[in-house]
């Protein structure tokens, strides 16, 4: 005998139609010719549904007696010796009287399915087992009736029953839902709009989930490799260093810019479990994961780009984030290709973020002003290629030169200080002018071999010679210069717009702020205080109190601490900028709060507003019966008679 087939019509609260789309189906599957009967269906006394109802067959209730109280239950021997097609058995997470076959009605239903008949029933999200808790924390309400969600996931179909939480509570107020004495007290309380919100949203992503798990199984049995990006699905790589929150909390950035994103945290370990890890930062990392609405997982793997590809393609994600590599350029040049750029050859149609972080070399930093122009490994550098160099070049001029290839000899070594100066800049340029210049007088000028020089022209050739290298090198050390000028600027520029689009953005403004902050100043750690004390945001290494530099934001609502770094005066034109922007955005979020107190008490307003015009509409015609019982009292004066005098004042009595 086949399985009947379940179908769940799953809603947000009640009142939402779910019973009456439930019987409204089975009249259109009955004038297709099913047999359909009603096995159960509670109307609530809603005359709509009720009228729902009429030309189905409906199996009679069984009488249950309890502590002396008469009930009805769904009689499941009628519906089971019936024997239709289709039984449409209204609330599924209902609660049997004790005595009845089964405790739960969910359990009847699995035997109507057992025995080949088909069920369609209905269920609130707030009954779904898994959701229970977090219902309560939304309404304030403990449900005591559930349904295990794999009962629900088991159905061949469900469907969400959706009304806009406005329209409910506009049902609610027309008395569709609940009788005139009860619309009041379920307006202020359970039916709250944000509470309504809230729900839906909840029932909206429950059924979102069980459709991805739906889809997963689909693409596991017909063998589909390829990410099908149904919803945005953010893999953030974690190796355990102290780049992991960096790439976390951009992570999580990522995946709130879209309704229903979810952000996956992954490690990959080694079989052998030789590759180093920090099994204190991981569980670190782990705890933020989760803070952040994220789950954390770990796969073993010995080839780590290829694990981490695997695994984004088996959860179907859109977004891969990784951290740039930490590796120098030697490092790069003699190990090959870094993981990133493995990652990137195969992630396919997945999307690859490369972020920057502090140990990655500090890309983010500000470039400094002041110093050396270039960085100390290119004036090593330019040492190394003078001291190399000369010789190699001294060596080919001896094999290949003649007496009169002096000026050859002289424009050959200036060559060699010109690359050494677009190498190294001005000191390592002099140090190969000077050398060369020695080198070339003791061996190319006569006489050889000497530190003497016996022609003027010859000396007057050599001066001009170190003068030109040293003029060469300081235009190249000129050029260094302004190129990190400007690199400076772009660097500012970039860290304003940042931090611009990081204001715009609302929620996230602040993390965003201290992260790119903490960023681009080269600073350990980075963390805003509340002027209770309370911490708003921090990012990096912990402040410690006695090193932090202090800078109030805004008129002293926070404080803005800083450690690990000193700032020049440019570096602190650049912070109060920063400084500014915060104060913007803790007063943006302070009106965002305000707004939603504004319009928690606006709801309130409306449903007193609602509940004094109902007052007054059933105060208007007894005010307006006793005031005519008086006017005609005063009017009439002595003219009526006693029983009217009697009778216009108990109407004036009783009217008050």
């Amino acid at each position: 005998m086949r399985r009947g087939r379940l179908r769940v019509l799953l809603g947000m609260a009640p009142g939402v139609g779910k019973t009456y789309e439930m019987l409204e189906e089975g009249r259109r599957l009955r004038s297709e010719g099913n047999d359909v009967v009603i096995a159960i269906v509670e109307t609530h006394g809603r005359a709509a549904t009720a009228a729902q109802a009429e030309g189905l067959d409906v199996i009679p209730r069984r009488a249950v007696a309890h502590r002396g109280v008469a009930l009805d239950e769904m009689d499941l021997d009628a519906v089971l010796e019936r024997h239709p097609r289709i039984a449409l058995v209204d609330e599924l997470a209902h609660t049997n009287v004790p005595g009845s076959r089964h405790e739960k009605r969910w359990t009847d239903v699995e035997e109507l399915l057992d025995a080949g008949i088909d069920v369609i029933t209905t269920v609130n999200v707030q009954h779904i087992e898994s959701l229970n808790d977090v219902v309560e924390k939304i309404t304030g309400v403990v449900q005591r009736e559930t349904v295990p969600d794999a009962v629900v996931r088991a159905a061949d179909q469900i469907e969400v029953v959706d009304l806009a939480p406005q329209s409910l509570r506009d049902r609610l107020a027309a008395g569709s839902v609940y009788p005139a004495e009860r619309i009041d007290a379920a307006l202020s309380n359970y039916f709250r709009l944000g509470n309504l919100t809230a729900l839906r949203e909840l029932a909206l992503l429950w059924l979102a989930d069980e459709v991805d798990s739906a889809l997963q199984r689909y693409r596991t049995e017909h063998g589909i490799e390829g990410s099908w990006q149904a919803r945005e699905r953010v893999v953030v790589a974690l190796t355990g260093g102290p780049e992991g929150e960096t790439l976390l909390r951009r992570g999580a950035r990522i995946a709130a810019r879209s309704a229903g994103g979810e952000l996956l945290a992954v490690h990959v370990s080694t079989q052998d479990g030789l590759r180093a890890s920090a099994p204190g930062a991981l569980a670190e990392q782990r705890a933020l994961v989760e803070s952040l609405g994220g789950t954390y997982h770990q796969v073993v793997g010995d080839d780590v780009a290829v694990a981490l590809v695997d695994f984004a393609r088996s959860v179907n994600a859109s977004q891969l984030v990784i951290g740039v590599s930490r590796r120098g350029r030697l490092g790069a040049a003699l190990t090959g290709p870094g993981i990133g750029s493995t990652v990137i050859r195969a992630s396919g149609d997945i999307d690859v973020h490369i972020v920057n972080h502090a140990r990655a070399g500090g890309r983010f930093a500000l470039p400094r002003l002041t110093g050396p122009a270039l960085s100390a490994k290119r004036r090593i550098l330019g040492f190394v290629t003078a001291l190399v160099g000369g010789p190699l070049l001294s060596l080919l001029m001896i094999a290949t030169g003649s007496d009169e290839s002096i000026t050859a000899d002289v424009l050959a070594y200036q060559l060699l200080v010109v690359v050494v100066a677009l190498v190294g800049g001005i000191w390592p340029a002099v140090f190969a002018a000077v050398l060369s210049g020695v080198t070339l007088d003791f061996l190319f000028i006569a006489p050889i071999y000497t530190i003497t020089i016996s022609d003027p022209a010859h000396a007057l050739s050599l001066t001009l010679y170190v003068v030109i290298a040293v003029l060469v090198s300081v235009v190249v050390d000129q050029a260094a210069r302004r190129a990190r000028a400007a690199r400076r600027a772009a660097a500012e520029s970039e860290m304003l717009a940042t931090i611009a689009g990081s204001v715009l953005r609302g929620e996230s403004a602040v993390p965003a702020l201290i992260s790119r902050a903490r960023e681009a100043f080269g600073l350990a750690g980075v963390r805003l205080i509340a002027a209770d004390g309370s911490v708003l945001a921090t990012d990096g290494e912990p402040v410690r109190d006695d090193r932090a530099v202090s800078v109030p934001v805004g008129d002293g609502r926070a404080t803005l601490e800083l450690h690990g770094g000193d700032l020049d005066a440019s570096e602190r034109r650049l912070l109060d900028v920063v400084v500014a922007q915060l104060a913007a955005a803790l007063e943006r979020t302070d009106l965002a709060e305000t707004a939603a107190e504004a319009g928690a008490l606006a709801e309130t307003d409306q449903v007193r507003s609602a509940l004094l015009s109902a007052v007054s509409h059933d105060l208007r015609r007894p005010l307006a019966a006793a005031v005519a019982s008086l006017g005609g009292l005063r009017a009439a004066g002595d003219q009526l008679s006693d029983d009217d005098r009697r009778e216009l004042l108990e109407t004036a009595d009783e009217s008050l």
